[in-house]
C-alpha cells in the first residue's frame, strides 16, 4: 500500500544518504575537474600561443621598427618610403592578429578584459601616424604612443601564462619579462637616435632613458635568476659578449654626460651597437617563446594522466560507497515496507473486520481472528517496533471489545424502554381512537385530535430508538400500499403537518415490508424541512416514476445550507455512520442514514430554487409492487 501523506521512508533515507554522498562526489568532481581542467587548459595554451602570443608579438615587432623608423623620420625628416613599408607591414600584422584573435574561442574572462584593451590601443595607432606625418609632436610622445601599445599586449601575456604547473609558470613569466626588457631596449634604440640628431640630450630624455635603462636591467636580473639553466645559458652568453657591454657603456654615457659636456667621440658607433644587441636579443627570445611552448603539452599530459589515475581510483572509491549505501537503505527500506503492510493490514483489515464483527456478536475474538504481527527483519528497533505494534493490538482489541459491549448495553437499554414507550403508546392510540369514536362535541374531539398527533409522533421517536440500536420497529404491513397514503402517513407523524403539501403521486405502491421504514424516513425529512424554513413557507412533496424506481422530493423554503456542509451531510447520508451519542443532535440524521442503507434507498441533499434545500429520496425498483394501485 502507497503512503498518503508526507514522504515515503525511502526518500528520507536517500535524502540522508545524497548528503554525504553528493559531498564525497562533488569533492571528487571538484578535484577531478580542477585538475583536469588544469591539464585542458595547459593544452588550450598551444591555441591561444598560435592564436594570440605568436601574431601579437609580431605586431611589437613590427610597431618597434615602426617606432624607430617613425623618430628617425621625425628627426631627419628623410626615410618616407621606409616609414610606409615599415607601416604596411606592421597593418598587415595587425590585420592577420585580428583575424586569428576572432577564431580563438575558448579565452578566459580575464584574457577577454585583456583583448579588449589591446584592440582599443590598437585603434589608437591611426592617430599615432597622423601626428608623425601631419605636425611636429614631441619624440617622446611619439615614443610613448608606441609603447602603450606594447604595454597592452604584455598585460594580456599576463593574463595568457596563468598556468597551473607553477615550474611552468615561473619559466615562462621570466620569459614575458625578457619580452618587456626587448621592448625597452627597442625605446632607448628610439631615444638613442633623436639623442644622436640633436648632439646632446634633454634633461626630461635623459630622465625618461634613465628609467628605461634602470627597469631593463631589473628585468633582466630577475629573469634570469628565474629561467632554468637551459633556457639562461643563451641570456648569460650574451650578457657576457662584448656587444651587450658596449651597449651599456652607451647607456651609461647618456645618463651620465650626454645633458651636459655633449656627446662622446664614441657615439657615433651607438647605433651600431644597439642594432647588434637587438640581433641578439630578438634571437633569444623568440628561441625561448618557442622552448616554453614546446614544454606545454608533455606537461598537460602528465596531468592528464595523473588525473586518470587519481580519478579512476576515487571513481571506484565513490561508486562503492553509492553501491552500500544503496544497499543498505534498500534492506531497511524493505523492512520498514513490511512493517508498513503489517500495520495497515492490522488497522484497515483485521481491526475492521473484528469491529464489524463486534456489532452483533460481542465475543471475544479467537487467535485465529487476530494472530500477532510478523515482519521479516534482522533490526533490533524494528523487531522492538513489531512487539510495540503487537502490545496495541492486544489494548485496542481489549478497548474494541469493551466499547462493543457497552455500546451493546446502551442498545439494548434503547430497545428496552422504546419497547416499553411502544406498547403504552400503542395502547394510548388504541383508546383515543375509541374515544374519538365516542366523542360527539366538535371542541372534544379537535382535542383528541391533537393528543392522537402527538401519541404518533411520540411513537416515531421511540421507533427512531429502536431503528438506531439495529432493531426493526414491530409495526409491519403484508400487503402493497399506495405511495400516496404511505407519504400522507408520514406527513401525519409532524408536527406542523398543515405546511406540507403532497402534489398527486403517480399511480405505484410499495411492498408492505418497506411501508414503515419509508414512511418513518420520509417523516424525519419532512420534520426537518419545517423545521429549518420559515413558519409562513410551505414544504413540497413531489414524486417522480424514473427507469430505476421512484424520486420523491422534499423541498423547503429555508435558509439553505453551504456547499460544504452539504457534501458532509450527503457524505455521512451514504456511509451510514456509526451512531455517535456526542452528536445526538442530528439524530434524525443517523435514522435516515440507518432506515436508507437497510432498503437500498439513496438520499441526496441538494440546494433548492427557492433558496432552501431539496431532498431527493431515490426509491429502488424492488421496492415497488407488482400490481398496480386499487382505485
Amino acid at each position: 500500500m502507497p503512503p498518503t501523506r508526507g514522504r515515503p521512508i525511502a526518500i528520507k533515507l536517500l535524502i540522508l544518504l545524497i548528503v554525504p554522498l553528493t559531498s564525497l562526489v562533488g569533492l571528487w568532481a571538484f578535484a577531478a575537474t580542477l585538475t583536469g581542467g588544469d591539464g585542458l587548459r595547459l593544452l588550450e595554451i598551444n591555441d591561444l600561443v598560435t592564436n594570440l602570443a605568436d601574431p601579437s608579438e609580431q605586431i611589437n615587432v613590427e610597431l618597434q621598427n615602426e617606432r624607430l623608423a617613425s623618430v628617425e623620420f621625425l628627426t631627419t625628416k628623410r626615410g618616407t618610403t621606409q616609414l610606409a613599408r615599415q607601416r604596411a607591414q606592421t597593418d598587415k600584422a595587425i590585420a592577420d592578429f585580428r583575424k586569428l584573435a576572432g577564431d580563438q574561442q575558448a579565452i578566459s574572462s580575464g584574457m577577454a578584459v585583456q583583448l579588449r584593451a589591446l584592440y582599443d590601443q590598437l585603434d589608437a595607432l591611426p592617430a599615432i601616424r597622423r601626428q608623425v606625418d601631419g605636425g611636429n609632436p614631441a619624440p617622446l610622445d611619439v615614443i610613448d604612443g608606441y609603447s602603450q601599445i606594447a604595454d597592452a599586449s604584455f598585460r594580456m601575456y599576463d593574463a595568457m601564462i596563468l598556468m597551473p604547473d607553477m615550474t611552468l609558470y615561473r619559466q615562462a613569466r621570466a620569459v614575458t619579462m625578457l619580452g618587456e626588457a626587448k621592448d625597452l631596449l627597442s625605446r632607448e634604440r628610439a631615444i638613442i637616435a633623436v639623442v644622436l640628431d640633436r648632439g646632446k640630450a634633454t634633461p626630461l630624455e635623459r630622465r625618461e632613458f634613465t628609467g628605461m635603462v634602470a627597469t631593463r636591467r631589473l628585468l633582466y636580473t630577475q629573469a634570469l635568476s628565474h629561467l632554468d639553466s637551459e633556457l639562461r645559458g643563451p641570456y648569460e652568453q650574451l650578457v657576457s659578449s662584448p656587444a651587450y657591454r658596449e651597449f651599456m657603456r652607451a647607456e651609461d654615457a647618456i645618463m651620465g654626460q650626454a645633458t651636459t659636456n655633449g656627446l662622446p667621440a664614441t657615439a657615433a658607433t651607438w647605433p651600431v651597437d644597439a642594432s647588434n644587441l637587438w640581433t641578439a636579443v630578438d634571437r633569444n627570445q623568440r628561441q625561448a617563446v618557442r622552448e616554453i611552448t614546446q614544454r606545454v603539452t608533455p606537461t598537460a599530459v602528465n596531468v592528464l594522466i595523473k588525473i586518470g589515475v587519481a580519478g579512476g581510483v576515487g571513481l571506484l572509491a565513490v561508486l562503492a560507497s553509492i553501491l552500500l549505501s544503496l544497499r543498505f537503505r534498500g534492506r531497511l527500506v524493505r523492512e520498514l515496507a513490511g512493517l508498513r503492510d503489517a500495520a495497515t493490514e492490522l488497522a484497515e483489515v483485521r481491526l475492521v473486520a473484528l469491529v464489524k464483527r463486534l456489532r452483533t456478536n460481542v465475543g471475544a475474538p479467537t487467535p485465529d481472528e487476530l494472530p500477532p504481527l510478523e515482519v521479516k527483519t534482522d533490526t533490533s528497533e524494528v523487531l522492538d517496533i513489531v512487539q510495540a505494534f503487537n502490545n496495541v493490538q492486544a489494548t485496542a482489541v481489549t478497548a474494541a471489545l469493551s466499547q462493543a459491549r457497552l455500546r451493546h448495553g446502551v442498545s439494548q437499554v434503547f430497545v428496552n424502554l422504546a419497547r416499553r414507550n411502544q406498547t403504552l403508546l400503542h395502547r394510548q392510540l388504541l383508546q383515543l381512537d375509541s374515544m374519538e369514536r365516542g366523542a360527539e362535541e366538535p371542541e372534544t374531539l379537535g382535542d383528541l385530535f391533537k393528543l392522537d398527533h402527538l401519541t404518533t409522533r411520540m411513537r416515531r421517536h421511540a421507533e427512531s430508538l429502536i431503528i438506531l440500536s439495529d432493531q426493526a420497529p414491530g409495526r409491519g404491513w403484508r400487503n402493497p400500499v399506495p405511495i400516496h397514503d404511505v407519504l400522507r402517513a408520514a406527513v401525519a407523524e409532524v408536527e406542523e403537518y398543515p405546511r406540507v403539501e403532497v402534489l398527486q403521486p403517480p399511480p405505484v405502491s410499495l411492498v408492505g415490508s418497506a411501508v414503515t421504514d419509508v414512511a418513518h424516513l420520509m417523516a424525519e425529512l419532512i420534520e426537518n424541512a419545517t423545521l429549518f424554513s420559515p413558519p409562513q413557507t410551505r414544504v413540497d412533496l413531489r414524486t417522480t416514476i424514473t427507469p430505476h424506481g421512484v424520486i420523491v422530493e422534499v423541498e423547503d423554503r429555508g435558509l439553505g445550507l453551504t456547499r460544504v456542509e452539504l457534501d458532509e451531510l450527503n457524505t455521512r447520508l451514504a456511509e451510514m455512520p456509526e451512531f455517535d451519542l456526542a452528536q445526538s443532535d442530528q439524530l434524525g440524521l443517523f435514522v435516515v442514514a440507518r432506515l436508507a442503507a437497510r432498503n437500498g434507498i439513496k438520499v441526496t441533499l441538494d440546494v433548492s430554487p427557492y433558496g432552501g434545500l431539496t431532498a431527493l429520496v431515490s426509491l429502488p425498483a424492488d421496492l415497488l409492487a407488482d400490481q398496480p394501485v386499487p382505485a
